[in-house]
């Protein structure tokens, strides 16, 4: 047991970070994708909807 957590705490020492602002710009790039994802799914759904509601 000791000796993979040994293995694991080497492999994170290999791992390359990001800095503060990458990991910034890359969140807001994330937040805004979502975002607009979701709003086109809400549009999509609306539009659905109107039309079963006016199909009846």
């Amino acid at each position: 047991m000791f000796k993979f957590l040994k293995e694991v705490v080497a492999e994170m020492k290999k791992v390359s970070w990001p800095t503060m602002p990458e990991l910034l710009k890359k969140t807001a790039i994330v937040i805004f994708s979502v975002s607009l994802l979701m709003g086109f799914i809400y549009l999509l759904d609306l539009g659905i909807s109107t039309l079963i509601r006016n199909l009846k």
